[in-house]
């Protein structure tokens, strides 16, 4: 048995439990349960706050995690990175008051700035020389400076509308973030074979994203000018049809693409142009 640590609340929590969904991974949503098991794969998953799942991972309470990678930095324990997930994106970075006369990072030499996130704060002052007062503070950071607490923040940006609305900006990004699959660095062979399954369903997910199945019939006189404005996995499939002036053509399409190859793709002369969302992939 496989056990994930997982965020008890919040997006981080949605993203995970949708991904092991589409990976046609059963688990019973109870929150009031701390640990609960799948119902058709050998996996449990562990109920958490988000800065418990480093912790729990690295000493083996649990055997792989899903946290945000401002989490694993800030608490700096020996994890292994086992994958990227590409969802819950944000960034850390470094906002004060919009009023303020912001010339570079030398501003906050002497300052006061509040933060959920000293250590990834204070090493990068540090690589930059420059030496503030940091005040660690939950909830909202974000008030801070309204209320005289500090100066600035150092916070998790994702559209930048709770700064908006606190009256701050933006100045400087510290670091990128994203979801991070996790794992036990000692796990033995059996759960490495488990965790080898459940990678690849996440793959299989993680390769369908964004991507469309097209179906079309073509005219065979245009079929190689049709054929080099598909940019398919390998190469299109080709079925003859009955007319022996057309044939089928099968491809995977990305999503940012799709408008305007399917455009040239009118223009070449495709009839019947069929779409069909993809959930799974196997590459």
């Amino acid at each position: 048995m496989l056990r994930i640590a997982v965020q008890s609340k919040g997006r981080l929590y949605d993203d995970t439990m949708n991904l092991l969904s589409e990976a046609d991974i059963k688990v019973g949503a109870s929150k009031r349960t701390l640990l609960v098991s799948a119902q058709n794969f050998p996996l449990e998953v562990l109920y958490l706050r988000d800065d418990d799942i480093p912790q729990s991972v690295a000493t083996g309470v649990a055997d792989i995690g899903v946290v945000g990678e401002n989490e694993l930095m800030e608490r700096g324990e020996d994890a292994e990175i086992i994958s990227r997930l590409g969802f819950s994106k944000c960034r850390l970075s470094l906002a004060i008051p919009k009023e303020a006369d912001y010339q570079g990072l030398e501003w906050f030499n002497g300052k006061k700035i509040a933060t959920s996130y000293p250590n990834i704060l204070r090493r990068f002052l540090h690589s930059k020389g420059i030496s503030t007062d940091i005040h660690v503070i939950t909830g909202s950071v974000e008030i801070s400076p309204g209320i005289g607490l500090a100066d600035g923040i150092f916070d998790i940006v994702s559209s930048g509308s709770t700064l908006v609305s606190n009256n701050l900006r933006e100045v400087e990004v510290v670091m990128q973030s994203e979801a991070l699959l996790i794992g036990y660095k000692k796990m033995d062979a059996e759960k490495r074979q488990l965790l080898s399954e459940l990678l690849f369903r996440f793959k299989a997910v993680k390769d369908a994203e964004d991507k469309k199945y097209v179906r079309m019939n073509a005219p065979k006189a245009r079929l190689e000018e049709i054929i080099s404005v598909l940019p398919g996995l390998k190469s299109p499939t080709i079925i003859p049809l009955a007319d022996e002036e057309w044939c089928s053509v099968h491809t995977v399409l990305d999503q940012k693409q799709f408008w305007q190859i399917i455009g040239r793709l009118k223009e070449l002369g495709a009839q019947g142009i069929l779409v069909t969302p993809i959930e799974k992939m196997i590459m």
